[in-house]
């Protein structure tokens, strides 16, 4: 089961997921919602469409867009509709 933490807390945890280009997307109910806040980014996949960024705050600490996700991809993606991704530190272990 795949999980996602930064700084020792856990950030989502769960056995269904999506893999895109190498990037495990948990499905938004498993998520500690708690450690989320939304951004103000944007960038755009030429075949996923636009995504939304989070930050995450773990102990007064936050990392700055470090999750991603599509809440309107093109039908290419739509399985990854509403899923979120991680990068800048998080780690995701499986």
């Amino acid at each position: 089961m795949p999980v996602a933490k930064w700084n020792g807390v856990v950030l989502a945890k769960s056995d269904t997921y999506e893999t895109v280009e190498g990037n495990v997307y948990f499905p938004p109910d498993s998520l500690s919602r708690e450690h989320f806040k939304p951004s103000a980014t944007h960038t755009h996949c030429p075949w996923k469409g636009e995504a939304s960024y989070y930050s995450v705050e773990v102990d007064g600490q936050t990392n700055a867009d470090a999750a991603w996700y599509y809440p309107e991809p093109k039908p290419a993606a739509s399985n990854i509709k509403g899923y979120v991704a991680f990068w800048k530190g998080v780690t995701v272990e499986r």
